[in-house]
């Protein structure tokens, strides 16, 4: 395989949302989190509406983001692409409160990646504008206002499992993304 200029989202590919957001839920209202299944991307699609201002407030608050642990095998996965010769970029979009979410999602690359990695980052609300040959991202449908360039590889999570049409990969299967070290 040629090299490729491939596009890892952050949260929920390299940074595990899910996680942080059960743990400084545990830790704020000393119980887990009231989530049973999940179905949809945006955790309050799965959530009763009466904890969604709790949880809008969790992801909010200054240290979440900085916080989040890493996906199983996510940083090796990132550093063995990039050392297969692919010019690797984290493409990640902020919240719409975004006071803390833009710089500590650059102090969680800093801190997992190295910093070197900090030139690698690309912030965008829209990535259909971002150029790239693949994109892998655990959001099951990307739209924007342009066709994208890339494609679409899905990373796998539960919520997202309906969603067939998609090449599936996920760090803990090497086989699912081994194709991309054969360069």
């Amino acid at each position: 395989m040629a090299s490729k200029l491939i596009l890892l989202d952050q949260d929920g590919v390299l940074a595990d949302f899910e996680q942080g957001v059960r743990q400084l839920w545990q830790q704020t209202y000393q119980q887990p989190l009231p989530l049973k299944e999940r179905r949809h991307f945006y955790l309050r699609d799965d959530m009763a509406p009466e904890f969604h201002r709790q949880l809008a407030q969790i992801y909010s608050s200054k240290g979440f983001f900085a916080s989040l642990p890493p996906m199983q095998h996510g940083i090796s996965a990132a550093k063995r692409l990039l050392e297969a010769g692919h010019d690797v970029r984290i493409c990640t979009s902020p919240i719409q409160d975004y006071h803390y979410c833009v710089s500590e999602k650059f102090d969680w690359v800093c801190q997992h990646l190295g910093e070197d990695w900090m030139q690698r980052i690309i912030l965008a609300k829209d990535k259909t504008w971002v150029r790239g040959d693949i994109l892998i991202d655990d959001k099951p449908q990307i739209s924007g206002s342009l066709v994208p360039q890339w494609q679409h590889w899905i990373y796998d999570q539960p919520y997202n499992r309906h969603q067939t049409e998609l090449y599936r990969i996920n760090w803990e299967q090497p086989e699912t993304w081994s194709e991309l070290l054969n360069n």
